[in-house]
């Protein structure tokens, strides 16, 4: 059956997704690469942009396992790119190059409309401006029974937590404090959602918990 999921998905002790203020040059905000040093070395991100072997071990299992059966991805558009307001034209097509490591449709959330965007290697980027049912209805016909990825940022994994549509959340708590930005369970009532179902796996940069809602909810 398809799912809604967060996975390899990092957090600080504290909470925060991305630090403060992104920019073309800080996609992350400030500092806020120190979250992702788990996923950085393994074979798996190595192996997306061709820059080696990468490590092997549980981290690499859990970012392996992370696009496994997935039919669509939905994003905001911070995690697309840095552009704000109308888009001024159609030169900026997100921060991963021509072959962009998803390779099925990608529903971005935005205000403002735009055209879609054939990629390399499968990805198409598809531009919802009419709201997160609206794009989480074209990405489960997308999916045509695979999962559906909820990618980022903060914000949307947030909205989609609070609408009830995500069924498991993988997260990667990497060992570090921010202390700004963007948290991602402030103000929420995880249990009160239904996240009930716990399991945590130590890796070898990063503390990776599965939350998964109760299936009596």
């Amino acid at each position: 059956m398809s799912k809604v999921k967060v996975a390899a998905f990092s957090i600080s002790l504290d909470g925060y997704a991305a630090g403060p203020d992104q920019s073309r040059e800080e996609p992350l905000g400030k500092r806020g690469e120190e979250l992702h040093t788990w996923f950085f070395p393994t074979r798996m991100f190595q192996g997306m942009y061709g820059k080696g072997t990468g490590t092997e071990g549980i981290d690499n299992d859990f970012a392996e396992k992370s696009f496994e059966n997935l039919g669509a991805w939905i994003m905001g558009r911070s995690m697309f790119g840095p552009v704000r307001g109308p888009w001024p034209d159609d030169a900026w097509k997100g921060w991963w190059g021509e072959n962009p490591p998803y390779h099925v449709p990608v529903f971005v959330l935005t205000h403002h409309a735009r055209e879609s965007i054939t990629m390399e290697g499968g990805t198409v980027f598809h531009f919802v401006t009419d709201g997160i049912d609206s794009a989480l209805e074209r990405a489960r016909k997308a999916a045509n029974g695979k999962d559906i990825r909820i990618g980022g940022g903060t914000s949307t994994v947030r909205q989609y937590l609070q609408a009830g549509h995500i069924d498991e959340m993988h997260l990667a708590v990497s060992p570090v404090f921010l202390g700004s930005g963007e948290n991602l369970f402030a103000g929420l009532d995880l249990p009160k959602l239904g996240f009930t179902d716990t399991q945590t796996v130590y890796g070898e940069g990063a503390t990776h918990v599965i939350l998964k809602k109760s299936k009596t909810v």
